[in-house]
């Protein structure tokens, strides 16, 4: 009898790419994300290299590339206050981007110093989960360095993207509010929040205030149109809930003006956000239509996706990567859905 014929590995990207053009295409997307945040997560590789693959398969390939390159002095390792695992780009990765072609500085000692980088570290994970989808996207500080870029030496720096009025104790005042995060989208700007924290008094008046804003034109001339507030902890989304519930209940029953806001629930966690707007009629005169403005979104931080293992001993869900509705916000699904993520390491640096 015929022996059977052995099944046919698939060979994946190396089918197309050079297995050598792969790694060290891999490497050098990797250093220069290092670069441009100064501090990584190995999740952060798997999001800006492998972010096409079930999350297994992207872990596994980021702890293999992250082993490799720390072995060869490209990067460091450090471990926080909070026991997380966190890499710094040293003199040996800064010479290696040179010979690709690619200006970089060393950040070992930044890093070295860092205590606590998590609100950070989450939200340029979100703004690498962003770019997979293929939006433009930006962390806070690359945000102000953007606005900022044509302002002349003596001038005023901008220092916020939205300005806002919040109502404490009866008492009016203005605030100047900037996001964790934004990215650009065809319909306008989404503008990111991250709480790892219960909001105090003052911050759960600016995410009134910031909720209340959705529609509205931000400094730098975009649409905002939809709030994403990412929470650590189910308590910490509970609250925020809370507070756009009192919104809802507190604008709901407010007649129909111009320039009134409605929100309304669409799924748990999901709130549209509706602006009474004049509209002209046939005949000259002008009626009041509800329109959407955007949406409101809440949900919890992927706090459980750094801490899958990728042996039998793991006990952390694997959901919400890239192959579900989730990164990098869950869309409405009144909204055209994500498309499906390709492979990072097929676009040119």
């Amino acid at each position: 009898m015929a022996a059977k014929k052995s099944a046919r590995v698939a060979r994946g990207l190396a089918a197309s790419i050079s297995t050598k053009s792969l790694h060290s295409g891999i490497w050098t997307r990797t250093l220069l994300v290092a670069n441009r945040f100064r501090v990584i997560r190995t999740i952060d590789v798997a999001v800006c290299c492998f972010a096409e693959r079930p999350y297994k398969a992207a872990l596994t390939a980021a702890q293999r590339a992250m082993r490799g390159m720390v072995k060869a002095n490209l990067l460091r390792r450090y471990r926080t206050d909070r026991f997380q695992t966190v890499y710094g780009l040293t003199q040996g990765g800064v010479d290696w981007l040179a010979e690709a072609g690619f200006e970089a500085s060393s950040s070992v000692r930044r890093v070295s110093d860092m205590t606590n980088p998590e609100h950070r570290l989450w939200a340029q994970f979100w703004t690498l989960a962003c770019e997979a989808r293929g939006l433009q996207a930006r962390t806070e500080q690359e945000l102000l360095q953007h606005l900022n870029r044509n302002t002349k030496p003596g001038h005023a720096l901008i220092q916020g993207l939205l300005s806002v009025q919040i109502q404490q104790a009866s008492k009016g005042r203005s605030m100047l509010l900037r996001p964790d995060a934004v990215a650009m989208e065809a319909d306008g700007t989404t503008w990111l929040e991250v709480d790892r924290s219960k909001r105090g008094t003052d911050r759960e008046a600016s995410l009134r205030a910031l909720a209340s804003s959705v529609g509205r034109t931000l400094k730098d001339g975009s649409n905002l149109r939809r709030v994403i507030v990412f929470c650590k902890t189910e308590r910490i989304r509970l609250r925020a809930l809370a507070v756009l519930e009192g919104l809802a209940k507190g604008n709901n029953s407010e007649v129909l003006v111009s320039g009134r806001r409605h929100f309304r629930e669409q799924t748990p966690g999901t709130y549209e956000v509706w602006n009474a707007q004049e509209m002209p009629l046939a005949d000259g005169r002008t009626e009041l239509v509800d329109v959407l403005s955007g949406q409101v979104i809440i949900q919890l931080l992927p706090t459980w996706l750094p801490k899958v293992r990728i042996d039998a001993s793991n006990c952390h869900s694997l959901a919400g990567w890239f192959d579900e509705n989730y990164l990098p916000y869950a869309r409405p699904w009144t909204d055209k859905p994500w498309s499906k993520v390709a492979s990072p390491l097929l676009q040119p640096l």
